[in-house]
């Protein structure tokens, strides 16, 4: 028997040398085969390429709603496009054309529709380059006019306007049910700059180039992409007070101080980051716009303050290189704050604003009259593509000081539902984001959604597969080795003296 365990344990030396070939074989062959699924390669590059608007290298893109709606512009009343409240739709808007779209709206809910803008990171702006947004009853009779230009940076950037149909005293001819229209124009257009041509309809995938620190050489005339989100805020169960607090604490706040927590800014409405009451640091770069969220319940007070910090080098004055903007649930602008840009850190601040109540919409100021809902109030901070141009392509650090001050108090109770769901509810709070070194932060101002390393996934791919076969092999290897063995104890048991 010990003659045939040494024959065994030899043939065993011999299996197991082949089993460790075919292992090795095996692994990197599944490795080498994973790699090349997991890793885009050119012609999935090139897919992706096709469908992204043209935008400047390395330019931020604005990351429209994962489940956007296409709402074809119409140049007039007839034949346009129904916008359901709740929805989110993307559209585009031409240099000399007005666009219309339609509210079917009943007689008992205010409607609300902001529409933002996406310029080409190489739009060549004026001042005065904007939008204008108004709605319309089926009489032309105009129900609300608002207009959000680029300002005095000419610095390609998502511009956002509000248009609503509001049931308030005074608005006696928008009150009806009935068919209601959205019409967004261009404003700023320019005889000598409506030339040439590009694309950038906005209604194909990808994102839209939102702005750079390079050179912009395309005419304003180029067609811009739009965002359409109409909101619908249903009647309440009772009355409500119909005039807006006069008194409240309008003491400037002190700015939080704390060791900063790191975050990754979002780059659209819908993929803007989480932040509560505290101190939050990020980068950003010439020509890029971030987009954070801050839940703010009835009676509460927002404000933030931003700060930048230094370059480089000391390369001049860039006018309104910084800007920050305050916007309430529905995206309607409550306040903004500028700073120009030398080349050291600067910082700028909101002003005091008053605690958010439902009686504020019958305010005259308007910063007053947008706090009018609870929800999740959007900080937008953008920096000048000039920036780049004179003090370098960055990234520059960026603190967020945020602040949220006064008491909860009681909602005025809706008789309805929103559309969309708890749009004015604080709700559960979105995760946020963990101290810098104990999690990675995800980066959604780059690419509009978290993923990840291709190269670390086909790694991932790689070794899961690799790994899967490991265990088939020795499984197969074990079980061939147990036959074996027995195989050679029954010839053991019936020839004894071999």
């Amino acid at each position: 028997m010990t003659r045939r365990a040494g024959r065994g344990s030899a043939g065993t030396v011999r299996w197991r040398a082949v089993v460790r070939t075919a292992v090795r074989t095996a692994v990197v062959g599944a490795v080498m085969c994973a790699a090349p699924a997991a890793l885009p390669g050119p012609a999935a590059t090139t897919a992706r390429a096709a469908t992204t608007a043209p935008e400047a290298p390395d330019a931020p893109t604005y990351a429209f709603a994962d489940d956007v709606r296409s709402a074809p512009a119409a140049t007039g009343t007839t034949g346009a496009v129904g916008l359901e409240p709740g929805a989110t739709y993307r559209s585009s808007l031409e240099s000399r054309e007005k666009a219309y779209y339609r509210l079917e709206l009943d007689g008992s809910s205010n409607a609300y529709v902001a529409v933002t803008a996406v310029p080409r990171a190489d739009t060549v702006l004026s001042v005065g380059d904007g939008i204008s947004v108004s709605v319309q009853n089926a009489d032309g009779a105009s129900c609300s006019r608002d207009t959000a230009t680029v300002g005095a940076s000419k610095s390609p950037q998502p511009i956002t306007a509000w248009g609503a149909r509001e049931l308030l005293p005074g608005k006696g001819l928008c009150r009806k049910a009935g068919t209601y229209y959205v019409v967004v124009e261009r404003t700023g257009v320019h005889p000598d700059n409506d030339n040439g041509s590009g694309s950038g309809n906005g209604s194909d995938g990808g994102g839209i180039g939102a702005g750079t620190g390079g050179e912009r050489t395309a005419p304003a005339a180029v067609p811009w992409g739009l965002e359409l989100a109409p909101v619908s805020e249903p009647a309440l169960r009772k009355a409500a007070a119909t005039r807006a607090p006069e008194a409240w604490d309008s003491a400037t706040p002190t700015p939080p101080v704390a060791e900063p927590v790191a975050v990754r800014g979002g780059a659209g409405f819908t993929r803007a980051t989480a932040v509560r009451q505290g101190v939050w640091r990020d980068e950003i770069v010439p020509g890029q716009t971030l987009f954070y969220k801050v839940p703010v319940d009835w009676g509460r007070q927002v404000t933030a303050a931003v700060d930048l910090g230094s370059a480089d080098k000391d390369s001049g004055y860039v006018v309104d290189a910084l800007d920050m903007t305050l916007y309430n649930p529905v995206r309607a602008e409550v306040r903004g704050t500028a700073a120009g840009y030398g080349g050291t850190q600067k910082s700028t601040a909101l002003p005091p604003l008053p605690p958010v109540g439902y009686a504020n919409r019958f305010a005259s100021a308007t910063s007053t009259k947008a706090l009018r809902f609870a929800g999740a109030y959007y900080l937008v901070v953008h920096l000048a593509a000039q920036v780049g141009d004179r003090f370098g392509d960055g990234p520059y650090g960026l603190t967020l000081r945020v602040r949220v001050g006064g008491r909860t108090q009681d909602g005025p109770g809706y008789a309805a539902r929103s559309a969309p769901r708890g749009v004015f509810d604080v709700g559960a709070p979105d995760p946020e984001p963990e101290a810098a070194g104990r999690a990675n932060t995800v980066d959604a101002s780059r690419s509009g959604t978290p993923g990840g390393d291709p190269a670390m996934k086909a790694v991932a791919v790689g070794g899961i597969g690799a790994g899967s076969l490991l265990l088939t092999v020795l499984g197969v290897w074990t079980l061939t080795a147990r036959r074996r063995a027995a195989a050679q104890m029954r010839a053991s048991a019936q020839n004894p003296t071999a």
